[in-house]
């Protein structure tokens, strides 16, 4: 299974916390293999402005690839890739998995209300508990119920 990991990725702590969370995703989740997008570089660099179609296209590709996404929500807003992301996966059909850690509230369980109905599943984690271990857990609680839902929608053969 291909998991699409959309998250801000602009500082070290970000990329670091998605790297964790990959890693813990993959270990909890037999035959998962979680794409980054912060890893996606041409010429051996992340961030070339001559690479951005290609950064572009190769996130759009792994997204449509995709069996599943998980989408990191935290913020006053949205990150802006990550909710146009969210958006992608939404019209194409592929499962969503909402995190939100973030405390502050908004209209919906916290979000703006197009990316939380956007959503299949939402873990809400407060930012107080930081027990990553407990987030993979209910994480994949969700994965499991999404996926369970999506099978059993699909017409019989």
């Amino acid at each position: 299974m291909k998991i699409y990991l959309s998250a801000p990725l602009f500082t070290q702590v970000e990329r670091r916390w998605n790297r964790m969370l990959a890693a813990a995703l993959e270990e909890h989740i037999r035959g998962a293999e979680v794409l980054l997008p912060q890893d996606f570089k041409f010429c051996d660099s992340f961030n070339r402005p001559e690479d951005f179609t290609k950064i572009f296209r190769a996130c759009r590709d792994s997204l449509e690839e995709a069996d599943l996404v998980v989408a990191v929500l935290d913020g006053p807003d949205v990150d802006s890739g990550t909710a146009f992301e969210v958006g992608h996966a939404y019209a194409r059909d592929i499962p969503i998995i909402g995190i939100r850690t973030d405390f502050r509230g908004s209209q919906d369980r916290g979000l703006n209300v197009m990316l939380a109905q956007s959503c299949t599943e939402l873990v809400r984690a407060m930012s107080f508990n930081e027990d990553l271990e407990q987030l993979v857990r209910d994480l994949t609680g969700k994965i499991a119920a999404a996926l369970r839902r999506i099978e059993k929608s699909k017409p019989n053969r």
